[in-house]
């Protein structure tokens, strides 16, 4: 079996486990499995309260297996504080009914590193299309993120070298939005690691999504 932890389509392959992305507002609870949160470019203060309370509806199904995709991000109009505000109810609902969050970071990792250690979160974050350096990469491990892969790694040769430092209970795959399949993340990073890494993929699943 294959994982996708985040993707935003569902391809109904008998062979993949994914986890389809989805907005409060417009959640098909049929999916097999899916996440839902809101993501920062997408936000509205305007209707935090409505979609706090849908994606809390959800996150009682047992096909959701995840808050998110949310987060910081430095790089849109919207100012850090007021993403915070919509963050930061996502990671306590998240806490309270221990899902785990799948984060979408840009430019804005110290202030995720803080906000995890201000709330003292317990439930796995996983930042979703890592593309960053060894250095970012060793931050958020030594503070207990998880680090999913994707596109970036068919696309960037240094990312690689980023990959292999990364520990094996540490790691997933996805696909996001690229065009390329979750089987063409595995041999990527199987050709990488020199190893077969379904079973690593699996296990951590199980461990993370299925406790």
């Amino acid at each position: 079996m294959y994982y996708n932890i985040h993707t935003h389509k569902f391809s109904d392959n008998e062979e993949i486990v994914e986890l389809v992305n989805q907005f409060p507002d417009e959640v098909d609870s049929n999916l097999p499995f899916f996440s839902v949160g809101i993501h920062p470019w997408y936000l509205d203060e305007n209707q935090l309260g409505e979609q706090l309370e849908l994606i809390e509806k959800y996150v009682h199904l047992s096909n959701c297996k995840a808050i998110g995709e949310c987060g910081l991000d430095k790089r849109i109009e919207t100012s850090i504080e007021i993403q915070k505000k919509v963050f930061i109810p996502q990671l306590l609902l998240a806490e309270k009914y221990k899902k785990p969050v799948v984060l979408h970071c840009v430019a804005a990792y110290q202030e995720l590193i803080e906000i995890k250690k201000e709330l003292n979160l317990t439930v796995p974050l996983i930042i979703h299309g890592f593309s960053k350096n060894k250095q970012v990469a060793q931050s958020l491990l030594n503070n207990g993120f998880y680090l999913s892969f994707g596109k970036y790694l068919l696309l960037n040769p240094d990312l690689g070298e980023v990959l292999k430092t990364v520990p094996l209970d540490r790691l997933f795959l996805e696909t996001d939005t690229m065009e390329q399949t979750i089987f063409d993340v595995y041999n990527k990073a199987e050709s990488i690691l020199n190893k077969d890494v379904r079973f690593i993929i699996t296990e951590n699943y199980i461990r993370v999504f299925n406790p």
